[in-house]
């Protein structure tokens, strides 16, 4: 018969040594809750050194925690502001991307009024680009105030000078000298009219 082989504990092994416990820990009964402290005044001198202890440990730890909440609360700000500036620099790229089919068509107008129907080429693209151009803008919301033969409203209108007309109830716009528009719903510019008088 084989020997059978006994394994034998080294008697120099060591268990494994438990983890320390923190300081949380060590607080917490085995119920799970804090055992009630003795007042400092019954404390023995080890005592209120090992609380001392406990105390600096703790105020070193919120120290850290407080430096190191500082310094995410700065590093956000340095990132919004960069984010806020990029934002700025680049926020009108949607509509110069839009407007860049005006530039050719303008460049285009201008190449064509070199031929022997100069004026009328010239006209055509300049039309075409006119209607190009509004078109742009309206789809980023711009409008047009309705002025000719409106109420006079000075929300929307800005009355340059008035005329008397029989044919015309007064505080009436008879004339536009320059349009009004408004983006969305804000105004932006009004525009300038002559109203009626009566």
């Amino acid at each position: 018969m084989g020997k059978k082989k006994i394994a034998v504990k080294n008697a120099s092994e060591k268990k494994p040594e438990p983890e320390p416990q923190s300081r949380h820990e060590k607080q917490m009964g085995e119920d799970g809750e804090a055992p009630e402290k003795k007042p400092v005044e019954q404390m023995t001198k080890a005592e209120l050194k090992e609380e001392l202890q406990e105390v600096l440990q703790t105020s070193e730890e919120n120290y850290d925690l407080f430096l190191r909440s500082q310094a995410d609360i700065e590093n956000l700000k340095k990132r919004n502001a960069r984010e806020k500036e990029e934002w700025i620099k680049y926020s009108n790229e949607s509509l110069i991307k839009e407007l860049l089919p005006v530039v050719d068509n303008l460049e285009k107008a201008m190449s064509h009024s070199q031929d022997e129907n100069s004026i009328e080429a010239l006209r055509e693209g300049v039309e075409l680009t006119l209607k190009g151009l509004i078109g742009t803008l309206a789809k980023v919301g711009l409008e047009e105030v309705e002025a000719k033969g409106e109420s006079f409203d000075p929300n929307f209108h800005h009355a340059v000078s008035e005329l008397e007309d029989e044919n015309v109830e007064p505080g009436v716009v008879i004339e536009e000298l320059q349009k009004g528009y408004r983006l969305r719903e804000r105004l932006i510019r009004p525009a300038l009219v002559v109203v009626s008088k009566g």
